[in-house]
């Protein structure tokens, strides 16, 4: 029996302002080692690996004293590009995945098409600028560079919630556990999952 192909993604990125060494195991069992220098981004990345059940190592330097944009944007570019080498043409997975996220009176809704078609539609307003030191605009810019990279179509929809904390953390929930559906590999698919026979 011919052994399984490991779903694995590495990049590596340096520019001026940031770098980025990042690994992907689409199977993995929700291992993290993040360390972005950004401490809030930290914890939704954990928990994005967590609640996707993928294995997820972050090592990032930026130039936080300018402020985190640079390095939120483009460990998402990174993030996005290592489930695009992972998944390959995108062969024989489920294609299309959807979560509703509870926390707490928070309610989001994320739905994904890995379509190499990326686009997003992010309505998840938050009602505070900052959650410590973070920038809670930044969570759209992380998710925009995650789709773009990705090749994903993104819809993200807050349908109730006060706290921005729980909004942004049911957002990365959300988008783990829409994204575990959607990579799920499907034993009757040989390949991929489009009336076109390429996606």
């Amino acid at each position: 029996m011919a052994e399984k192909k490991k779903r694995q993604g590495s990049v590596q990125r340096k520019t001026k302002e940031t770098d980025i060494d990042l690994t992907l195991d689409v199977d993995g069992s929700g291992k993290t080692d993040i360390d972005s220098g950004v401490p809030f981004l930290d914890h939704m990345l954990t928990l994005f690996g967590v609640h996707g059940f993928f294995d997820l190592r972050i090592k990032a330097i930026g130039d936080t004293e300018v402020d985190d944009h640079h390095t939120v944007e483009d460990i998402g570019i990174c993030l996005g590009q290592a489930f695009a080498s992972a998944l390959g043409n995108k062969g024989g997975i489920a294609r299309y995945g959807m979560s509703y996220l509870p926390m707490d009176e928070t309610l989001v809704r994320v739905v994904v098409d890995i379509s190499n078609r990326p686009y997003i539609h992010y309505e998840a307003v938050v009602p505070d600028q900052k959650l410590g030191t973070f920038d809670t605009a930044l969570a759209l810019e992380f998710m925009r560079a995650f789709a773009q990279h990705a090749g994903v179509t993104l819809h993200v929809d807050l349908l109730h919630g006060s706290n921005s904390h729980h909004i942004i953390e049911a957002v990365f929930k959300g988008l783990a556990r829409a994204m575990c559906q959607a990579t799920v590999k499907l034993d009757t698919l040989a390949g991929t999952l489009s009336s076109k026979g390429v996606l």
